[in-house]
Order: C-alpha cells, then structure tokens, then sequence
C-alpha cells in the first residue's frame, strides 16, 4: 500500500502556524526551567540575538532552536505541544538522529514524570489537561478506525523497520548486554514461544489469537499442531497476514478474520482451549477493560488457559492519566490506554472467573526492542518516503519510538505477560 501526500500531511497542517505567547507560554517557561535546573540533562536555548543559553546539571543533550515556540506549544497544549514542537524542529537532540541521544534525553524524564510538574499544580490536571475525544473511546463504531489510523497506514512502511518475523511488540533477549546485536528474530521468536508454552499450546489446541498482528504467533502455534482462529480489526494486517501463513505452508490450520473481540459473545461459550493476545489491551480503553476480560472468560474452554501481553503502567498514574488525550493518543494510538497490573487483577476478579497464576515482567527488554526500531526506522527513511511520508511524519515516528523507549529505559512503563486459569469452582 503506497498513501498520499494529503494524508501524510493534513494531520499537521495546523502546526506550520505556532501559537503565539502570553501568560500560558510564560508559565509553560517558568515549569520548564525549573524542572531541567534540577536533572541530569543539558539544554541548550538558541536564542534570536545568536546567544546560547544552557540548563540543566549536565547529561543527554538537546538544543531548543526557537525557544518562543516551544514554550507558546508547552503552555497552549502541554505535554502533546512538547512532542509537536519536535515535530516541527523547534527542538531537537543535540547529535545525529539515531544515535540514541533522543531517547537517554527523553529517560531521564520519565525518570522524574511525577514530579515534572509541582504537586501543587498536579491539582489541577482535570482542569487544563485536554481530555481524550469521545471519537477516541474504544466502542464499537469507533475501534475500528482507531486502529486503521496505525495499522492500516502501510504494511510497507512496517517492513522497513521491523525484523522478518513482523513482530510489533517487545522482544525477549537472552541477555540486555547485548540486546541490541543480537538475533532478532529469534528473541521475538522466544517471547512467541513463551506465550504459546503458557497457554498450553500443542497439537490439536483450539487458539483464539486476540490482535493478529502480521501472523507471526498464529505460524509458530500452526507448527505446533494447533488449529488456530485469528482476529484483528486491520485490513491491511488480514491480508498480509493471510499470504504470510500461507506462504509458511499452514492456511488449512489458520483462519484469519476481521472481527471485533466484543462479537465472540455472541457464539458458544467455551469453544477455545487456549486464548492468546500480545498487546491488544492497551487499544480497548479503560472503559472496556471488564467487556474484554468477561470476552477472554466466555470464551475459553474448561481447563483452558490464557496467555496475555500488556503494555502496563504504575496503578496511581494509570489512574490519573487514562483520560488524558496525550502525544500518542493524538498522532499514533488514538484511544489507547494502558493499564496498571493492579486493575487487571482488579478486573478479572470482580468481572470473570479467570486469576492470574503467572506473571512476568519484562520492561526492560522493551527499550532495546524500540531502539533497534528506531535505528532500522531512520536506517530506511528514503524508502518511507518513497511510500509517500514526509518529514514531517518521519520526525513524529522517530519522536514517539525514541519516547517509548524513554518510559520502558526509566521503568516508568513496563511490559507482562500474564497466564490465567480458571478459578476452582
């Protein structure tokens, strides 16, 4: 799939005009140089009369070369006006793109994301932060376009950057010191494989796969033996998922349908032996949460078990940010949500017959899986173009992978798997 120029370039059409300063944008440079004063990082401030200015106590570096700009974004939109000022060069790290300066930058701020702003002021974040859309929110009539607005924007353009498996989540590396040469595709392969072993997979296992993918899970599990029915709500994912499995010989042991996870109630209950989903929670919402796990519940076949991969995030900034429209939720993952492992547990209790009976974090295989990305991202950035992406896109998708990384590299976000079985009646 090739996309237009006008697809690629209206989201950001309102960002070639930056909002002008005032009271907001004075507040937004009063916080800014009270929070870089105080960590390990170098700011450098281009100012119009050619000076420089620098702040922090010394660390990654970025400069800010329209310094007006930054904070008139920061005041008008805050945290979403942080990443549009990168998007549109008013600030940027301090050496090559790529070189992971961006995101050791970014780490040190997770680092402190609690305290960025004064508590005082945290007060008030129902009031100034801008609230998700309700186009956002994850309900039937809207799921499906939040997820083409990512995995619909080309299968090519994600096979510029990921490994041959096509796999978008985290990686499971045999050891973080050398995470970033070793073989890729087998540390994808080994997280695969640690799912389906959960879940109990082997020859003539009845796998749901909750969130397609590109088909790799549903290869591995059809290698096994397994028969396997896939859902996703991408089109573009179905297909090239559907040549993929057939390519590697397993289309008569794989179905892949486009459906959402909210119609499996509708069929017979306890028709799957085995249900596996890798980072397809964090697109339901926090709303549909219970919808979700009551789905994977009625599903699954007595005896049965469930393999899930979640995306997750400390309970009390899950709960002070879910409403939040942020960064990601405006340019990458509209309606995302993370949840906290404490509301999962929370959910399953209250609203399934499920219990987690084993649980795995590994977060910080995940900064690594993203830097590996964002290198082969910027490695193929004259084939992104080709395929009609600007600049403009390309600088957002380095930003937000580079982000990422920052939030798993500071243990801010981090990433379970998570077995359930049925509780013992």
């Amino acid at each position: 799939m090739t996309v237009t120029d006008a697809r690629t370039t209206a989201p950001w059409a309102s960002l070639r005009q930056p909002p002008t300063g005032g009271l907001s944008s004075r507040i937004a440079e009063r916080l800014f140089r009270s929070a870089i004063g105080r960590l390990h990082v170098t700011v450098r401030l281009a100012h119009p009369d050619s000076t420089t200015e620098e702040l922090g106590l010394g660390g990654p570096a970025v400069v800010v070369h329209r310094p007006a700009e930054l904070f008139a974004r920061i005041g008008r939109d805050k945290l979403i006006g942080f990443g549009e000022a990168y998007m549109t060069g008013a600030w940027s790290e301090d050496g090559v793109p790529g070189d992971g300066s961006l995101g050791d930058f970014l780490t040190v701020l997770a680092a402190d994301v609690a305290h960025l702003v004064p508590p005082s002021l945290q007060r008030l974040r129902a009031l100034v932060s801008p609230r998700l859309p309700r186009s956002h929110r994850g309900t039937r009539e809207n799921t499906q376009s939040n997820v083409a607005h990512h995995y619909d924007l080309s299968n090519d353009l994600f096979a510029a950057f990921l490994d041959p498996t096509m796999s978008y989540s985290a990686a499971l590396f045999e050891d973080l010191e050398t995470a970033l040469t070793e073989d890729f595709a087998a540390a994808q392969h080994r997280k695969i494989d640690r799912l389906l072993d959960q879940a109990g997979v082997g020859p003539g296992t009845r796998l749901l796969e909750i969130g397609t993918g590109w088909g790799e899970l549903a290869i591995r599990a059809a290698a096994r033996g397994a028969d396997v029915r896939s859902i996703t709500l991408s089109v573009e994912q179905q297909q090239l998922a559907r040549e993929r499995i057939a390519a590697a010989g397993h289309a008569d042991r794989v179905r892949v349908d486009l459906c959402d996870y909210r119609a499996l109630l509708d069929e017979p209950a306890g028709g799957y032996d085995a249900v596996v989903s890798v980072e397809m929670i964090e697109a339901v919402g926090w709303e549909f949460w219970p919808t979700y796990f009551h789905t994977l519940d009625h599903v699954l076949a007595p005896g049965g078990r469930v393999a899930l991969q979640a995306i997750t995030m400390p309970h009390d900034r899950m709960l002070a940010t879910r409403s939040t429209h942020t960064f990601i939720t405006k340019y990458i993952f509209p309606g995302g949500a993370l949840p906290s492992v404490e509301a999962i547990h929370d959910v399953v209790r209250r609203h399934t017959s499920l219990r987690v009976s084993d649980e795995l974090a590994f977060g910080a295989h995940y900064a690594p899986t993203l830097q590996r990305w964002d290198r082969a991202f910027l490695a193929a950035r004259e084939r992104v173009a080709a395929l009609g992406f600007d600049e403009t896109f390309v600088r957002m998708w380095h930003f937000y992978l580079e982000y990422c990384r920052g939030g798993f590299a500071a243990g801010y976000i981090d990433d379970h798997q998570l077995t359930f079985t049925r509780e013992a009646r």
